[in-house]
């Protein structure tokens, strides 16, 4: 998640993160991962600086904030093409020179990192990411199969918000999509708003996917609204594009069990899966 109720993490301010917790715990989560925008390396930094003062204030057994165990760099290696409502401007090469001014001092508290597997260096940066201990996400990206499985051979453990700001399936190439569908180990992110995926692809999504691969997420931003998601049009700019998430996660899980999705599939969607795939993949 981006942010929620007004607060985001393009922030240097500590608060602003203390309160989206405090948002997310009266929402019934128990732990949040704060996704900070690719911006300019230095920007990126100070966002995470404020996140890693908040982790710091958080108490054993809080019930009042979510608990932060890490963030997740959406960024900055992704492909321009497939920047989705991300500044494509702010997007650099995959290299290690990077990857070291990015991370230095925060290594402790990235969990995951964002990455098109297609570009030039990226299989690279992966495995070392990978040997970091850290998760590595595709996304962005405008991967065919055959480069969303060798991202996947080089570590990648999971998809960023499949089918969202990524080539599509087609029936002559599969994509990056197809690729997450059919294998068997790498886990998928799924935004199960109404706006995101129609609800006849989610159900592709539950009919095909390995069930223990699935985690729903918010992808909530700043504009989303505690109580009361969009109902008309989502979170959008003036163009009309999608900005982020329109519900919690704990509203777009209950959305899809009334809708008639198993409801034990679906809560392990938002508890087990991601439990497993944030604490005992790395």
């Amino acid at each position: 998640m981006h942010g929620i109720g007004g607060f985001d993490t393009r922030t240097s301010n500590v608060k602003d993160i203390i309160r989206m917790a405090e948002i997310e715990a009266s929402c019934g989560v128990s732990e949040i991962i704060p996704t900070i925008y690719p911006d300019s390396i230095q920007v990126m930094r100070e966002n995470m600086i404020a996140v890693k003062m908040a982790m710091e204030m958080q108490k054993p057994d809080d019930n009042i904030c979510a608990t932060i165990p890490g963030v997740h760099l959406e960024g900055p290696f992704l492909n321009p093409g497939r920047c989705g409502a991300l500044n494509s401007s702010s997007f650099v090469e995959p290299t290690e020179y990077h990857l070291k001014e990015l991370l230095e001092g925060f290594e402790d508290m990235v969990k995951i990192i964002t990455i098109a597997p297609e570009l030039n260096g990226a299989a690279k940066l992966i495995r070392k990411i990978s040997e970091m201990g850290i998760i590595v996400s595709m996304g962005h990206t405008d991967a065919t199969y055959s480069e969303a499985e060798a991202g996947f051979n080089a570590g990648a453990k999971g998809i960023t918000h499949l089918f969202n700001a990524m080539r599509g399936f087609h029936h002559r190439e599969p994509g990056i999509v197809g690729f997450g569908l059919l294998n068997k180990e790498v886990y998928i992110e799924v935004i199960a708003d109404p706006y995101h995926l129609n609800i006849k692809t989610l159900e592709l999504i539950f009919r095909t996917k390995n069930p223990d691969r699935i985690i729903l997420i918010s992808d909530s931003v700043k504009g989303t609204k505690i109580s009361e998601p969009e109902k008309d049009h989502g979170v959008v700019d003036d163009t009309g594009r999608l900005q982020g998430g329109s519900m919690s996660i704990m509203e777009s899980s209950r959305r899809l069990t009334e809708l008639g999705f198993n409801e034990v599939i679906i809560n392990n969607c938002i508890t087990k899966n991601p439990e497993t795939y944030l604490f005992e993949l790395t």
